[in-house]
């Protein structure tokens, strides 16, 4: 993205609205990390149930609003970093990015109705995987 957007200028024109726009995406990116991780002292990067430490659905804070707000942040970052640096390469790396991970939430979703306890009521309850109204 340096490349694109600073040393060799690829992307031309860049517009100042979704430079703002890209800082906005990654201010909200940031809560979104901080507060999965207060939120749920079992996330882990890892695809894994803790049963050693008795992991139990946490269905509170960002969890009430969608089931995977780590990864909601995450595509944020993947988006609005490009914007904000004004890279159109790294706006389609950055989507990639998040197609990748749309992919893992939905292995991850079926392990974790097999494996964990609760989590096929949760996903009734809240009904989006990371965009509102939306998946």
């Amino acid at each position: 993205m340096p490349l694109d957007a600073k040393r060799y200028e690829w992307t031309t024109n860049f517009p100042l609205w979704l430079n703002i726009l890209g800082g906005v995406a990654l201010l909200k990116s940031f809560f979104f990390f901080y507060r999965a991780y207060t939120d749920n002292t079992f996330l882990s990067p890892l695809v894994r149930i803790q049963t050693e430490r008795n992991q139990q659905v946490i269905s509170t804070g960002v969890y009430g609003f969608v089931r995977h707000p780590m990864y909601l942040g995450a595509i944020l970052l993947f988006i609005g970093a490009p914007m904000l640096i004004g890279s159109k390469y790294g706006i389609f790396i950055g989507a990639l990015m998040s197609c990748n991970l749309m992919t893992r939430i939905i292995g991850e979703e079926k392990m974790l109705v097999e494996e964990l306890a609760g989590y096929e009521d949760y996903k009734k309850t809240v009904k989006y995987r990371i965009i509102p109204f939306i998946w």
